[in-house]
């Protein structure tokens, strides 16, 4: 298996099979590999961060949800505390996909295997969740919501299935 533990020690699988054919993405130089480790370290990092902010804003949109109609400056409150967290998440996002795209495009990492084109899939989903909530902040704001906050509840739990999903397919490579 072609992973950063084995790359680490070269001695442990020296030759054919550390920086062969069976494992094309592994760097060729012990500088290379120190940089691909520190960009992995902080893809992570980032990805962590940025689905810290996904779990917790439909957490909030739950609340707004259960605002009764007259209570304005509770609704302003909630909705300006979603519009920093989803302003913070987005700038959380961006440097976990450019790492990501950095770990792909720049060392090949799972270049032309299946988990990685899943994991792209799954990063789509992502991206597509994070724009949907930035769509349901702007019907808070223009106090034009029509969901329930039980609705809220289960569009809470999209990100840990996302996540899951991506770590799933990094660890494991099923395919």
């Amino acid at each position: 298996m072609c992973d950063s533990k084995k790359a680490s020690n070269p001695g442990a699988g020296r030759g054919f099979f550390w920086r062969g054919r069976f494992c094309p993405e592994l760097p060729r130089s012990a500088p290379t590999l120190a940089a691909m480790l520190w960009v992995k370290a902080f893809h992570i990092v980032f990805v962590a961060s940025w689905f810290a902010g996904l779990f917790y804003l439909p957490r909030i949109f739950v609340n707004l949800a259960l605002v009764a109609p007259g209570s304005t400056a509770e609704h302003a409150r909630l909705v300006l505390m979603s519009r920093k967290l989803l302003r913070f998440t987005t700038i959380l996002a961006l440097p976990a996909l450019l790492l990501g795209l950095w770990l792909w495009m720049g060392y090949g990492i799972g270049r032309g295997s299946g988990w990685m084109h899943a994991k792209l899939a799954v990063v789509l989903l992502a991206i597509g969740y994070h724009h949907a909530c930035w769509l349901l902040l702007r019907r808070f704001e223009q106090g034009a919501n029509r969901r329930s906050h039980r609705w809220y509840r289960w569009f809470n739990e999209l990100p840990v299935l996302l996540l899951m999903a991506a770590v799933v397919l990094v660890v494991v490579k099923p395919f």
